[in-house]
């Protein structure tokens, strides 16, 4: 999500050369397309908690495994939170 939030951080920071609502919405779009095709083959793309628990309540992932992935994206928003922030 850092390339989405860093783009809505942008258009905010600067209106008068910022990338706009437009912009904004092609940030978080390409972003979750560039990453579905770079890691959907390698983790299946759980790139948030609430993927990650509707596959698991489909019965398409397991249970076990569920908690470190729901740490790791939480983890991962809190660095990707503190990179906007102080940068």
């Amino acid at each position: 999500m850092l390339g989405g939030c860093g783009g809505a951080v942008l258009a905010a920071a600067y209106p008068e050369v910022g990338i706009g609502l437009l912009g904004v919405s092609f940030a978080f779009g390409l972003t979750e397309l560039t990453m579905a095709y770079a890691i959907g083959p390698i983790s299946g793309c759980h790139r948030n908690p609430a993927v990650t628990l509707g596959l698991v309540v489909a019965g398409r992932f397991e249970q076990s495994r569920a908690l470190g992935y729901i740490v790791a994206q939480v983890v991962g928003a809190i660095v990707a939170a503190f990179l906007l922030l102080f940068f």
